[in-house]
């Protein structure tokens, strides 16, 4: 209702999420029903910079204040008023990364995102001293990449976060972290549900012949759960956020956190023995533990969710590019011919022609690699396509293997969670790009990790809602309850979302494929080697 929304903008009750993606700022305001009521949106992208992935601290506060301002503008033109108020904010972003300053608040290089991979040694060393994964990307490698490159800024660190954790910093006065989000700087300890004091006390150890006047305790975020209180936007805040200084301070902040953790909160996905699968651009699954796993693996990084508890993540950097890109192959061959072009048809018509196709693709192969593949052992990528003379050719097995060649590296990872670690789950829900065809991305997606799989109308919402739900969690949550049940309770009741349960057929044919697909990978290797 348009006049309820008004009034719940009006007194101050609506909350604010926002979230820096890579390619997207979003911000939501949610209502007390936590029902999204208006939206605001920046476009951006990253800089390659001195061989590194960066954005500048310039293009995070104009792209911010832009995402706000388009806010604003959204709610005069639906309701005519202006915020003033509200009874939460949350901020959230991309993962991992680097961002060092010194101690007049200057940074002293410029962000290394998540998608910088020149950390091989040092993710490589750490691994081997913590006894644990640790990925390319955590900001810990980053760090000691830095000190092994003998980068002379090092010694003057005052302190060290990620990006979720600059941008609640400069709104808040605040230095802390959402314990998510800091479980992709530095393994959380599940008891303490702080920094493991271990990897701390050995990373130390093995830094003191540097003699830098820190510790590692000193440079780090302090790290929070959700529904702990991590601040109030501070009238400093207010102008960096709201350029048109409507926007009043005092208001409450809750942890900031990183994109996974929000798309578990987005998807309900954050109780033990549930997990949810992201599928777009590129693809994560993120799975609830019970217990630690068994031992360390180089495909597996262990993070936790918004409320501490441990989660085991696939992270493969390739899903449906290459899959898109020959979607538009054929959209181009519709043009050619003169026919109109619906897109959602091109792609309605593709992805279930594929479901009659052979279970195993009739042994045609598809390597979806745009770029590297850590999980299979590749630095760089090459799309190909893959076929003996012999195979059953044909549209239905063509698109049937790039289906799954987009979810075929997550089954790789996913397997040892399943088969090796014996790992036991509840319920796992599908978002992103791959499920926007009605479930046929989720029938590929149940038959190759072999579990029912959930798609729920709002899991479209994203990250933004995730983190103002995670706001109403901190202000709205008078009976005190865990987050998991405040999410069963207060936001999604009734919508455990539409299941598909996996076929024998198609597990037995996946499992095929995957077997003919680890076998071919030498092909790949060679193509990265020769074009």
């Amino acid at each position: 209702m348009k006049s309820d929304a008004k009034s719940t903008i009006e007194t101050g009750k609506a909350i604010l999420g926002i979230e820096l993606g890579s390619t997207r700022i979003k911000a939501v305001l949610i209502d007390q029903e936590n029902k999204p009521i208006a939206q605001g949106n920046h476009t951006w992208e990253n800089q390659l910079v001195d061989g590194l992935w960066t954005y500048s601290i310039e293009a995070i506060w104009s792209g911010l204040q832009d995402c706000y301002a388009d806010l604003r503008s959204n709610v005069k033109n639906l309701y005519g008023i202006e915020i003033e108020n509200l009874a939460a904010i949350g901020v959230s972003a991309m993962m991992h990364g680097y961002m060092p300053f010194n101690a007049k608040e200057e940074i002293l290089v410029p962000f290394r995102t998540w998608r910088n991979t020149n950390t091989g040694r040092a993710a490589a060393a750490l691994s081997d001293l913590f006894v644990y994964n640790i990925p390319l990307r955590w900001s810990i490698s980053h760090l000691y990449q830095a000190i092994l490159d003998n980068e002379a800024h090092v010694k003057d660190i005052d302190f060290l976060t990620t990006l979720a954790g600059y941008v609640h910093w400069q709104l808040t006065g605040e230095k802390v972290l959402g314990i998510g989000d800091a479980s992709g700087m530095l393994p959380i300890d599940p008891t303490t549900h702080n920094y493991s004091a271990e990897m701390v006390a050995k990373f130390d150890k093995l830094i003191a012949p540097n003699q830098y006047n820190w510790t590692l305790q000193d440079i780090l975020p302090k790290v929070l759960s959700a529904g702990e209180s991590a601040g109030v936007l501070t009238p400093e805040g207010s102008k960096k956020l709201d350029a048109s200084g409507h926007l009043k301070a005092g208001i409450p902040v809750c942890p900031p956190e990183g994109d996974a953790g929000t798309g578990m909160v987005a998807t309900n996905a954050v109780k033990q023995r549930t997990g949810n699968v992201s599928a777009g651009t590129s693809s994560f699954s993120m799975i609830v533990l019970e217990k630690e796993l068994s031992k360390p693996y180089e495909m597996i990084d262990m993070v936790t969710t918004p409320d501490g508890s441990l989660v085991a993540m696939v992270h493969c950097n390739n899903c449906t590019s290459d899959l898109n890109a020959w979607v538009n192959l054929f959209k181009e061959y519709q043009e050619l011919l003169g026919i109109p072009v619906d897109m959602n048809e091109i792609y309605s018509k593709l992805y279930n022609i594929a479901l009659t196709g052979d279970a195993d693709c009739g042994g045609l192969l598809s390597y979806n690699y745009i770029s590297g593949e850590p999980v299979t052992g590749l630095a760089e990528g090459r799309p190909l396509f893959v076929r003996s003379a012999n195979d059953k050719f044909n549209l239905a097995n063509f698109m049937r293997s790039h289906l799954y060649a987009s979810v075929g590296v997550l089954k790789i990872g996913n397997d040892i969670l399943f088969n090796e670690e014996k790992i036991k789950v509840d319920r796992i829900t599908g978002h992103g790009g791959l499920f926007k065809t009605k479930g046929v991305g989720q029938r590929i997606l149940a038959a190759a990790i072999n579990s029912p799989i959930s798609v729920m109308e709002t899991a479209g919402e994203g990250g933004a809602w995730g983190i103002a739900l995670l706001g109403s969690y901190l202000v709205n949550n008078e009976k005190k309850q865990s987050l998991a049940d405040f999410l069963d309770e207060k936001v999604f009741v009734g919508d455990a979302g539409i299941e598909v349960s996996p076929t024998a057929e198609d597990v037995a044919g996946f499992n095929t494929y995957i077997e003919n697909y680890k076998a071919g990978l030498p092909i790949e290797e060679a193509a990265v080697k020769f074009k």
